[in-house]
């Protein structure tokens, strides 16, 4: 069985879909990935040993120069991606056997485009829920288009939503389509979607309820980490008492220096040492006391079970993994999925929910003396053993199925 596996986002985006290609490498079926073509991406895919194939623009550039929540330049950027999945990924699809494509709406409906043209299945798999419609919650808003705060009724704001998916990239996809002979579509984000969408989060920490969408919740799809921790860190581990770590992975900051300096004094006041991880926000230490340590990209799996709290933005993975690890939580949400996963860390009491996206030293104080409470580690550490290992493996079956294979996989 031959895989394409095509993703279009930030390390979040990337990392869970490597996972699946390298267990399906595992058990004895080729796959590649298609992804964005910054360099920190192809360095970890190479590592792994996946063929990759770079697709579309870099993202943390897009990413770091694009205001959240502004449409200014939208539908260039949908057009490129549109393109790329139509050229690229069609490509690199063209000997394969089932195509499973995750990202923003304008790559997955161009990818499921390419594999009715060449008549292969389509697969389409998200790595958290909100995006998925649900009489249960409101549709996310898109760039530039609110949704009317006073209408309640969540049914019709999800067909709302369907009706402003289609204003904002329908006329692109269907021209896209036209050139490869296919017909024009009625609703582009129930066609990227499909009626039996994927939801790759695990269970306890992301419980799904039935909807008219027939979701097939597989488990969060987690790469196993084995790389050792650099020598700094595990001399600054092994120096004292587990520190906090602070981080904010591919999320950028309005003002990092002042949530730098809000994380540190709060830690401080709890009398813990801090690790901060840069990421795209910029983080950096703000004095010379050496009971602080900045690192890189290091193996947050190894990295979280030696921590007494972690801080960060709430990303489906950081918030999987840190729960995996059963280790306390503070999540800081600065937006997308981030608030859902923020609100499931607190409902589970495995930490706290910080109150909007710019901390100060007290409101980190306050939420810190949550996350290190007694009663939390005991939460965190009962939940962590309750989380799925297997969601890959999951996936990779289901996959054997679509194309008839129908091999036993190996557990």
């Amino acid at each position: 069985m031959r895989v394409l596996v095509s993703t279009y986002g930030s390390r979040g985006s990337i990392e869970p879909m490597a996972g699946l290609a390298v267990r399906l490498g595992e058990l004895g079926a080729e796959a590649r990935v298609c992804a964005p073509p910054d360099g920190e991406f192809a360095e970890r895919l190479a590592q792994l040993g996946v063929e990759t194939v770079p697709t579309g623009q870099p993202v943390r550039r897009l990413v770091t120069s694009v205001t959240p929540g502004s449409a200014v330049g939208l539908p260039r950027r949908a057009a490129e991606l549109m393109a790329a999945q139509f050229d690229t990924v069609a490509a690199a699809a063209a000997d394969c056997d089932v195509l499973v494509a995750t990202g923003p709406l304008p790559a997955t409906a161009g990818a499921r485009s390419a594999a009715e043209k060449l008549g292969i299945p389509y697969v389409h798999v998200s790595h958290q829920p909100v995006i998925l419609p649900s009489p249960y919650r409101r549709p996310p808003a898109r760039r530039g288009r609110p949704l009317p705060m006073d209408v309640t009724d969540n049914r019709a704001l999800w067909d709302l939503d369907a009706r402003i998916a289609d204003e904002m990239f329908g006329e692109e996809l269907d021209a896209r389509r036209a050139s490869v002979g296919l017909p024009p579509l009625d609703g582009v984000r129930d066609y990227a979607f499909t009626e039996r969408p994927w939801l790759a989060t695990d269970p306890v920490l992301d419980p799904w309820r039935p909807t008219d969408l027939d979701v097939v919740q597989t488990g969060a799809w987690v790469l196993p980490d084995e790389r050792p921790l650099p020598v700094e860190l595990e001399e600054f581990l092994s120096a004292g008492t587990p520190p906090v770590y602070v981080g904010f992975g591919s999320t950028p900051l309005g003002d990092a220096a002042s949530v730098a300096r809000a994380a540190v004094e709060a830690i401080r006041a709890h009398g813990h040492r801090a690790v901060l991880s840069p990421g795209w926000a910029g983080l950096a230490p703000i004095d010379d006391r050496d009971d602080c340590l900045t690192v890189g990209e290091v193996n947050h799996q190894a990295l979280f079970r030696r921590a007494a709290a972690v801080v960060h933005h709430g990303s489906a993975g950081t918030t999987t993994t840190a729960t995996r690890a059963g280790v306390p939580q503070v999540v800081i949400p600065q937006g997308a999925d981030q608030p859902y996963w923020a609100g499931r860390v607190a409902g589970l009491g495995i930490g706290a929910a910080h109150d909007g996206p710019t901390p100060t030293t007290e409101s980190l104080t306050a939420a810190l003396r949550t996350a290190l409470a007694p009663e939390t580690r005991a939460c965190a550490a009962a939940v962590a053993g309750t989380v799925r290992p297997d969601g890959t493996t999951v996936a990779a079956k289901l996959l054997f199925e679509t194309v008839g294979e129908g091999r036993p996989v190996r557990s």
